[in-house]
């Protein structure tokens, strides 16, 4: 099993794939590439914190992915940034034939796993701790696992969650879901917090397969989770 890590600029890729030599690093900088030069165009792109309308079908793909998977979770553009770029360099990497691949860019994880993999659940959660995984059975089509919190990491977050993990058949979509439903993480309790994010991840269910949100002490899920699992604690360098 062959593990690397990926630096250009804010993408951080930790990679764990069955291809040595796989190219991912030229990959990722030429989709980069194509995404600043988007940027630099427009402006709204970088800066909006709400969807934005494509006018335009004769764009590079990761900019019409962010921008269609966006207007899914009702988030701006950027907010889906991280889980399209574990998204398009997971599907390259099964393209070249690989059957089992985990992309990690921040936090946010697109895999496919011939074999049980255990994906790490980071909250810093009081009470749960780093001590919990999802157990991921063997599959042959790619998943998205990515998460938000409104107390750790970089990312704008209006809630205050401990963390929002959402899983997809779309790395991009549950990486915009993420965050909308992590911005909802709001009320007088934890409780109440949970409860009000969990009404509005009911307005998504056709895009996800499951949602675990951790509020102090209170927990909540709608639709369907791999199993929960006791795990060794772990740490993660933000």
């Amino acid at each position: 099993m062959h593990f690397e890590e990926i630096d250009l600029d804010q993408t951080h890729i930790r990679l764990t794939t069955d291809l040595e030599n796989n190219n991912l690093k030229q990959y990722i900088f030429k989709i980069r590439h194509d995404l600043k030069r988007h940027i630099q165009r427009n402006k709204d792109f970088l800066l909006s914190l709400e969807p934005l309308k494509c006018n335009d079908d004769n764009l590079s793909p990761i900019v019409l992915k962010m921008y269609e998977y966006s207007n899914c979770a009702d988030v701006g553009p950027m907010a889906c940034v991280a889980g399209t770029i574990s998204e398009m360099s997971l599907n390259y990497l099964m393209k070249n034939e690989s059957s089992y691949s985990i992309v990690e860019n921040g936090g946010d994880i697109a895999l496919v796993n011939d074999e049980k993999v255990l994906c790490g659940i980071y909250s810093n959660n009081e009470i749960l701790g780093n001590n919990i995984a999802f157990e991921i059975k063997k599959r042959k089509t790619p998943l998205g696992i990515c998460t938000s919190s409104g107390k750790i990491g970089h990312s704008i977050s209006f809630g205050e969650s401990d963390s929002v993990t959402v899983i997809s058949k779309s790395p991009s979509i549950a990486d915009g879901l993420a965050t909308r439903i992590a911005n909802e993480v709001k009320g007088e309790d934890s409780e109440e917090k949970v409860a009000n994010a969990l009404e509005i991840a009911e307005n998504y269910r056709e895009f996800y397969n499951g949602i675990l949100i951790i509020s102090d002490e209170n927990v909540g899920t709608v639709g369907k989770l791999p199993k929960i699992v006791e795990s060794n604690e772990f740490k993660v360098m933000l």
